[in-house]
C-alpha cells in the first residue's frame, strides 16, 4: 500500500475519515505484484493428475501439446508468490485496482446490523473477473510463439475476456459456447466478434466430440464438459493453437488472486476484517480469487468463514463425490480429484451459464473436503429476486453467477439481523449482468422455473466414473 493511501487513512478527506465512504479506492501503484500460490499453505499435499491413457501421474510433457511451458510450470509450482511479468501489469492496470464497495443502502433496506463489502469485478473491459487471467494466459503463449487459443465457454464471460486478451497480444481466438448459452446470451457472441474472435456453439459440427454428441442427442443444450473436450480437440490437432481455460486448474485460480489481495488492503482502509467470505462456484476460479488469500489467515486463528456458492441445478459440491474424473466430456483431459458429479453429467439449462459444470477446481476441492472451504447452494429464482433486490439497492444489475454470492450475502445479512449480532460480509462481484437481460425478462415475466436437483441423472453419471 502506498503512502499517499495511508495518509488518506490517518487526515480524512474533507472531514470525513474513510470508513465513511461508499469505495474504498487503491492506486495503481498498490497493484499486487506477485500472484499468491495457496500450494503451500493447503492442509494436506494436492493428488497429481493422472494420465487419461494411462492413469500414472501426468508430467509437463504430457501437458506440452496445448499449454505452455510457463503455464505449466506455474500449474506444478509450491512457490508462495510467483511475480506478474510486467506486459501482464501494465494490461491489469486498464482496470484494476477495481474497487471494494460498502452496500450501504443495501444494509439500509434489510435492517441488518451486518457490514456488506463488494469488490466490483466488473468494472474490466470484459465486465467480470475472467480477465485477470485472459490476459496472463494469453501473454504466455504469445511468449512462446502460439498464433491462435482455442477455448470454451459457458456463459460467455471467459469467451469474451479470452477474445480481448487475444487481441490485445494479437492472437487469433476460437470460441465454443455452450449451445444453451450462445442463444441465450446472443450479444456476448457479438462482444467476442467486436474483438475478432469466432464463436460457434457446442456440441457442434467441426470436432469429432462434437459430431459424435449430436449423432446421440440432436437437440443437447451443451455443456461446459462438451465444450472443453472440442477446445482441446481442436487445439491437439493443430501445431500453431494452444488451449486456454477459465477456469478449474491451478494456474488459472493463481491468476485470480489479485481480487483477495486488494480486498485485503482495501479493507484495512474500511477498518473492517470479513467474518465470512463469499464467492459463486462454478469451476472455482472466481471463488478462489477472493477468499484463497484469507487461507492463510484463517490458518493463523483468524474467526473467518469462505463459502462457496453454487446452483441447486448443479449442485457440485454439496451433492457430488471426491473423485478422479475427467475434465472434460469426452475424456481427453487429465484425470484430477476433485468434487465432481460425474464428466457425463449434463445440467439443466439455468441462466447462470458459467455455473454449469460437473466437477470443482482440485484445490477448492480439497479445501472444501478439508473443512477449510464451506458450500452452500440456491436455486435460481431465489438468486433472481436476490439479485433484483441488489439491484433496487446498489444499482449494479448483476450477472446470473454473481447473484448467487449476493444471495448468500443477503441470506448471512438477514441472519445477523435475527440473531442481533453484527457481522462483516465479503463477497466478490464477479460480472455484471448487461447481457443477461433476457433472463431478467422472462423472471419479471414469470416463465423461469427452479431446476429440482437431478438426482437419478448424476448417479447415472457418476457410475461412470473412470476406474484409477
Amino acid at each position: 500500500m502506498s503512502p499517499h493511501t495511508l495518509n488518506l487513512v490517518e487526515r480524512g478527506r474533507n472531514g470525513r475519515t474513510i470508513v465513511d465512504e461508499y469505495k474504498y479506492l487503491l492506486s495503481e501503484r498498490d497493484l499486487p505484484k506477485s500472484w499468491y500460490n495457496v500450494v503451500p499453505d493447503l492442509p494436506q499435499p494436492m493428488s497429481p493428475p493422472l494420465h487419461p491413457g494411462t492413469g500414472q501421474p501426468a508430467g509437463p510433457a504430457d501437458l506440452e501439446a496445448i499449454f505452455p511451458r510457463a503455464l505449466i510450470e506455474q500449474e506444478a509450482s509450491s512457490a508462495p508468490r510467483i511475480p506478474i511479468p510486467d506486459p501482464v501489469l501494465d494490461m491489469l492496470r486498464l482496470w484494476r485496482p477495481t474497487p471494494l464497495h460498502r452496500a450501504r443502502r443495501l444494509e439500509k433496506a434489510l435492517g441488518t446490523p451486518a457490514k456488506i463489502f463488494y469488490k466490483n469485478e466488473s468494472v474490466s473491459p470484459a465486465g467480470s473477473h475472467k480477465l485477470n487471467t485472459s490476459i496472463a494466459q494469453a501473454y504466455y503463449n504469445k511468449e512462446q510463439g502460439i498464433k491462435r487459443l482455442a477455448t470454451e465457454t459457458g456463459a460467455g464471460q471467459w469467451g469474451s475476456a479470452l477474445s480481448f486478451a487475444c487481441q490485445v497480444f494479437g492472437l487469433e481466438c476460437f470460441v465454443y459456447m455452450v449451445k444453451c448459452s450462445y442463444f441465450q446470451k446472443p450479444h456476448r457472441r457479438t462482444l467476442m466478434e467486436c474483438w475478432g474472435a469466432n464463436c460457434i456453439p457446442s456440441p457442434s459440427d467441426r470436432t469429432i466430440a462434437g459430431r459424435k454428441i449430436l449423432a446421440e442427442d440432436p437437440d443437447c443444450p451443451g455443456s461446459l464438459g462438451i465444450a472443453i473436450s472440442e477446445a482441446v480437440e481442436d487445439a491437439a490437432l493443430r501445431k500453431d493453437t494452444n488451449y486456454a481455460l477459465g477456469s478449474v486448474l491451478n494456474h488459472v485460480l493463481l491468476h485470480q488472486t489479485v481480487i483477495g489481495q486488494e480486498a485485503l488492503a482495501q479493507l484495512k482502509l474500511a477498518g473492517a476484517f470479513p467474518d465470512v467470505v463469499i464467492g459463486c462456484c462454478g469451476g472455482g476460479s472466481n471463488f478462489a480469487g477472493i477468499a484463497f488469500p484469507f487461507v492463510p489467515l484463517k490458518a493463523g486463528g483468524k474467526q473467518i468463514r469462505l463459502v462457496a456458492v453454487e446452483p441447486a441445478a448443479c449442485p457440485t459440491m454439496t451433492k457430488g463425490v471426491y473423485a478422479y474424473d475427467f475434465g472434460d466430456k469426452s475424456g481427453m483431459t487429465p484425470l484430477l480429484k476433485m468434487d465432481t458429479l460425474g464428466h457425463d453429467f449434463i445440467p439443466p439449462g439455468i441462466h447462470a451459464g458459467g455455473l454449469r459444470y460437473h466437477g470443482m477446481a482440485p484445490l477448492v476441492s480439497l479445501l472444501h473436503r478439508a473443512g477449510v472451504v464451506e458450500a452452500v447452494s440456491y436455486t435460481q429464482l431465489k438468486c433472481f429476486e436476490a439479485a433484483v433486490q441488489f439491484a433496487r439497492s446498489e444499482g449494479i444489475v448483476v450477472a446470473p453467477e454473481t447473484s448467487h454470492a449476493v444471495c448468500c450475502a443477503i441470506d448471512e445479512a438477514r441472519n445477523a439481523k435475527e440473531e442481533g449480532k453484527e457481522r462483516t460480509i465479503l463477497f466478490n462481484l464477479s460480472g455484471h449482468g448487461h447481457f443477461d437481460m433476457a433472463a431478467y425478462e422472462k423472471y419479471f415475466a414469470g416463465e423461469l422455473t427452479d431446476y429440482e436437483y437431478p438426482a437419478e441423472k448424476v448417479q447415472e453419471a457418476l457410475a461412470h466414473l473412470p476406474r484409477t
